[in-house]
């Protein structure tokens, strides 16, 4: 069982055209901030935070109950004019958990008023987490013949296959920067990742590596995620025939 808590900000549209014309710079800082702000107090809770848009975050919150979204509101409350709201679900895939979230405040399941909070909490019970941490291997010799901007195209290119794929198995894709991505992942998705990494090596000659991590808490397992791909990039460094999937559990 996997918990999302999808944080997005309210009436930000409206908000925005009261800075005036001149307030794209001022947007790009806020966000930034806010960004920093949320992974901060959310991975301090053993949680880990991705970006979807620039006004909404995905936080793989397993683990956390309904008081540990109201102490990180406040500390939100007190750092920023601009208010979130919070919609909690819970499901046997990643999807899943982001559809119950998605119920919960359109069907206005109220968890706590003054908060802004909705949805339904899983809590510390039956808690799993899979994620996949997928990079370019070789990125650099594509930079020979490619510009920067070139390159970036590439990646969104990439970015767009990799979702699709990954949602037709009821799991969510996020881009991290670079020529990084993380899925937040089920059995299914863990499954058939082989096929995506030879489906764009095949159609796209892109070559990837995925480093994969199950743990029962978001930040451990994008811990073991990352330390895998590490040692998919260690056995390479080492002359070795390297493996393009490499797994680790806790």
């Amino acid at each position: 069982m996997i918990q999302l808590s999808i944080l997005k900000i309210t009436e930000y549209g409206p908000w925005t055209l009261t800075l005036g014309s001149d307030r794209e710079h001022e947007l790009q800082m806020l966000q930034a901030s806010l960004y920093k702000e949320v992974q901060k107090l959310f991975s301090e809770k053993h949680c880990i935070v991705f970006l979807n848009r620039a006004d909404e975050f995905f936080v793989v919150s397993n683990g956390l109950e309904l008081e540990d979204h109201i102490q990180i509101q406040k500390n939100l409350e007190k750092l920023f004019d601009v208010k979130l709201t919070i919609s909690i679900g819970y499901g046997n895939s990643p999807f899943e958990a982001n559809l119950k979230a998605y119920e919960g405040k359109k069907n206005n399941i109220i968890l706590n008023t003054e908060h802004n909070i909705f949805g339904f909490v899983n809590g510390k019970s039956d808690s799993k987490v899979t994620i996949m941490h997928l990079d370019v291997d070789d990125l650099t010799s594509k930079r020979k013949t490619n510009s920067p901007y070139e390159i970036s195209s590439i990646i969104f290119d990439l970015y767009s296959k990799m979702s699709k794929f990954f949602l037709e198995k009821n799991s969510l894709t996020f881009f991290m920067g670079g020529d990084n991505f993380m899925v937040i992942s089920n059995d299914d998705a863990k499954k058939s990742v082989q096929e995506f990494i030879n489906k764009m090596k095949t159609d796209d000659n892109i070559f990837l590596n995925c480093g994969i991590g199950n743990a029962s808490t978001g930040r451990d397992a994008v811990k073991l995620a990352t330390k895998s791909l590490d040692t998919i990039r260690e056995i390479r460094d080492s002359g070795k025939e390297k493996p393009e999937i490499y797994e680790l559990s806790c």
